[in-house]
């Protein structure tokens, strides 16, 4: 199997999963409706663990351009795949999300709240703060990263490290993903959103491209500073690269910062889980 055909395939199951819960629990008339939080982190968690067993062996799934580009970043992935990856997994995330509106569609009519269905495809903040939310979204994306990274370098026994993703991802959800929903993905959002755009979804909002930026480039950031710290802390090198994108990061939030207004409203807020 091609490496771009696997990770078109992976995201794609990814989105079906982790998209299909959150429409799961909060769409209406849903026999899983009011499951919580709980078990959206839950669902993420399998979601990925379920698209490595299914790619792994072809791409080494990452699903995830922010893990794309981190690896990248540190020498653990050639640079000449990287469009192709982001490409395959973009375009596999937007079919995971028409696949789940599909699968929903009577749902989808039942549900009043334009909100609640935009937030099966794309997350958004519970406070809207460009500096808060891209922080959160850097903080989320770098701890996935350098988890990534680590749980490599352990054994496991044969077929165990997809479950273990599995479990850094539902551990990232339960303990660090209330703030923005936790897209930690730039794939896992921009594609539902554009999906979210193209679908006839009786009753729909806008796509809130306003916030659209905040969950591309805080994980990129976030992905590339994890990978980056991790090879720094834990295989001392690449020092110098460290500290040149940490100087970048400071000055990007540092822009974010000042440029934020508190609770700054950003085309619209849908307040759902994510």
């Amino acid at each position: 199997m091609s490496v771009y055909i696997a990770e078109i395939i992976g995201t794609m199951i990814l989105i079906i999963f982790g998209g299909g819960v959150v429409a799961n629990v909060n769409l209406e008339k849903s026999k899983a409706q009011g499951g919580g939080w709980i078990v959206v982190a839950f669902g993420w968690g399998f979601a990925v663990a379920m698209a490595v067993y299914a790619v792994g062996q072809y791409s080494g799934a990452h699903i995830n351009p922010a893990v794309t580009l981190g690896f990248a970043s540190v020498g653990e992935f050639d640079w000449a795949l990287v469009p192709g990856y982001i490409a395959s997994q973009v375009f596999g995330a937007m079919i995971g999300g028409m696949i789940v509106y599909a699968h929903f569609k009577d749902h989808f009519k039942e549900t009043p709240d334009a909100n609640v269905k935009l937030g099966v495809f794309s997350t958004d903040p519970a406070i809207p703060n460009r500096f808060s939310n891209f922080l959160t979204e850097f903080i989320g994306t770098a701890v996935l990263v350098g988890g990534l990274l680590s749980i490599g370098a352990n054994e496991f026994t044969e077929g165990l490290n997809p479950l273990i993703v599995g479990f850094l991802i539902t551990a990232i959800g339960l303990s660090l993903g209330g703030p923005t929903g936790y897209a930690i993905n730039p794939a896992r959002d921009l594609g539902p959103r554009i999906a979210h755009m193209l679908l006839p979804i009786p009753g729909k909002r806008d796509s809130n491209w306003g916030y659209a930026l905040i969950p591309i480039f805080g994980p990129i950031f976030g992905g590339i500073f994890g990978a980056m710290m991790y090879r720094s802390f834990f295989l001392e090198e690449g020092f110098t690269a460290f500290g040149v994108f940490t100087g970048v990061t400071i000055v990007v939030l540092a822009a974010l910062r000042f440029t934020t207004k508190r609770h700054e409203p950003m085309a619209g807020n849908p307040d759902v889980e994510n």
